[in-house]
């Protein structure tokens, strides 16, 4: 599971695509107490943050939307917590080289 924590225009739509199926698992685990993914290092840094997760759920689907790629149906509730995510599992520079690696990174935007 993995979420990441840079502008998506810079994402693969492939990527993209998994991370809005991995936002809404983890949105639902968190929501409703899941046991399944609970004890993930990227489920436990978006407890209480859920609002900053329909955020980044949202600028992940407006990216996808923009690319002509995807057609959003699967609305996140209005929750409680906190809008701003302040914990990375990988700071920035990691991802983007973690990305790069996996030839997932656009150097186009």
């Amino acid at each position: 599971m993995r979420v990441w924590d840079i502008d998506p225009k810079h994402i693969s739509s492939k990527r993209l695509q998994g991370e809005h199926l991995e936002i809404h698992t983890m949105f639902s685990v968190i929501l409703n107490n899941k046991k399944g993914y609970s004890l993930h290092p990227e489920t436990i840094r978006w407890k209480g943050k859920l609002p900053a997760l329909k955020i980044r759920h949202s600028l992940v689907v407006s990216e996808l939307e923009k690319r002509g790629k995807f057609q959003h149906k699967s609305l996140l509730p209005d929750v409680d917590g906190r809008a701003i995510q302040d914990s990375l599992i990988l700071d920035i520079p990691d991802q983007i080289e973690l990305l790069k690696s996996k030839g997932a990174w656009d150097e186009r935007n």
